[in-house]
């Protein structure tokens, strides 16, 4: 039954993609400009080679042609090639791969350890004066926008207090996992501060729920103390949904990575995608969003997994409750 479930669930991220794909196609073709506009800017070229270096590259064909073809060879492996440096797509996308993923997962490192601490206070303590305090700082944290919290934070902990590096990935000279967690810790704070608000109020409403459960009254009935009660008993019931909002914030993680790299100089896949854009290098971009729509279809896919791993009933097709 959970392999079924497991093959269920993995069959529905290829249609995703698919469609993912067309979507994406039709917005490059849709924008203005176009890839040839790299090879008009600057250069005094005749109409002639332009639509010569159209033809090459496909652009004379009718859009479903473009995108059948698009579509076969990067099922076969072949991305392409960057407009603006000639190198394949893959290997310029590949390169930035491993610091997106560093900075992701820092920023949902940081999200959890705030989060579910000021969830799990705000739940035993609810109605109090610490519960308003840990509300209201969470929710001014949430409506900053992430371009200003990264220049506060990078002015004050990085410019005056000297407590971190600026920008980049690594210190000049320096390539050691040290030197890079201590780049990463103010992009991933910045990140991750966006998460903390809604993670917190969810482990806070979903521990309130459990502790009105009969369970609970019956571990504290035969002997079992408050802490150990929330321990052995809540706890678990209460951070397992969790895993599902894990997954689904692999969207909103990457949208902020476009502002946080770029700001803190991080070489992640955001701040190519952004420098592709305003390059009209459309080979990379569209490889790019196709690696970013494949990362949040697994992270979605790995969730739901966990969460039927954690709670049977949903991979029996029962309703939880």
């Amino acid at each position: 039954m959970a392999a079924r479930y497991a093959a269920s669930r993995a069959a529905q991220v290829v249609p995703l993609l698919l469609l993912v794909s067309l979507v994406d196609f039709a917005i490059m073709h849709l924008a203005p400009g176009g890839p040839t506009t790299m090879y008009a800017r600057g250069h005094q070229i005749s109409a002639d080679q332009l639509r010569a270096i159209r033809a090459a590259l496909g652009l004379d064909q009718p859009l479903p042609v473009q995108y059948w073809l698009w579509l076969t060879s990067l099922l076969r492996g072949d991305w392409g090639y960057s407009i603006a440096d000639g190198r394949p797509v893959l290997a310029v996308i590949a390169e930035r791969v491993p610091a997106t993923l560093l900075l992701m997962a820092a920023a949902a490192a940081v999200a959890l350890c705030l989060a579910v601490p000021i969830g799990i206070v705000a739940a035993v303590r609810r109605y109090s004066w610490l519960d308003h305090v840990l509300t209201f700082a969470s929710f001014t944290a949430w409506g900053m926008p992430v371009f200003w919290l990264a220049l506060m934070v990078q002015s004050f902990l990085a410019v005056d207090l000297g407590l971190f590096p600026v920008a980049g990935l690594h210190a000049t000279g320096r390539y050691d996992p040290l030197d890079a967690l201590h780049h990463v810790a103010l992009p991933a704070l910045v990140l991750g501060m966006a998460s903390v608000t809604g993670w917190s109020r969810y482990v806070r409403s979903s521990l309130l729920e459990v502790l009105q459960q009969p369970y609970m009254a019956t571990a504290m009935a035969k002997g079992s103390s408050p802490s150990r009660a929330l321990a052995r008993h809540a706890l678990p019931n209460a951070l397992a949904p969790l895993v599902t909002l894990l997954g689904l914030e692999v969207p909103r993680l990457f949208a902020g990575a476009v502002v946080t790299e770029t700001i803190f100089g991080w070489p992640g896949m955001g701040r190519l995608f952004l420098g592709s854009i305003q390059a009209r290098d459309y080979p990379v971009a569209m490889g790019v969003l196709m690696i970013t729509a494949a990362l949040i279809a697994l992270g979605s896919l790995l969730a739901d997994l966990l969460y039927a791993l954690l709670d049977p009933r949903v991979r029996l097709g029962a309703t939880p409750g």
